[in-house]
């Protein structure tokens, strides 16, 4: 993996929120919302094409982002069912309007990437200096965080 900034992970978190409101939120009446993903699904084969073109872009960013391999297991589960509903005529197209995968998925990273330490170092060097006990401790410190990533390894 390429080293990595926190400021990358916070583009990458950016970056998420702007698909996620294009996908499913660009109109929203309180909870609910409809976007790009739920408006083309009604036009054969372009909304098939967004929803799997949006879907994999999400996926490429959690691995960017080194997202849990957890994360990226409900990330999958939310756009493959979405991706699936596409098989069934007309009922698909009403599911895939109302279910917001994209918006679920790109959550469920945001949250992943808000509750990790995130440590710009090397984890080999970081224990070998000590370096790696004080993070520890930073991360417990925080009851939001769950877990340490080193974005130099």
């Amino acid at each position: 993996m390429a080293k990595r900034s926190v400021g990358d992970i916070e583009k990458i978190w950016s970056n998420v929120e702007g698909v996620k409101k294009l996908s499913d939120r660009v109109v929203g009446l309180g909870p609910f919302g409809i976007g790009m993903d739920g408006l083309l699904t009604w036009v054969p084969f372009v909304g098939d094409a967004y929803t799997v073109g949006a879907g994999g872009w999400l996926m490429i960013q959690a691995v960017r982002a080194r997202a849990s391999a957890a994360t990226m297991a409900r990330m999958a589960a939310y756009l493959l069912s979405d991706t699936a509903t596409a098989v069934v005529p007309f009922a698909g197209a009403v599911v895939d309007t109302l279910f917001p995968a994209h918006l679920l998925a790109a959550r469920a990273l945001q949250k992943d990437i808000e509750t990790t330490h995130w440590v710009e170092a090397n984890e080999r060097e970081a224990r070998a200096s000590g370096e790696h006990d004080r993070h520890v401790a930073t991360m417990r410190a925080d009851p939001k965080k769950r877990r340490i990533v080193y974005l130099h390894d």
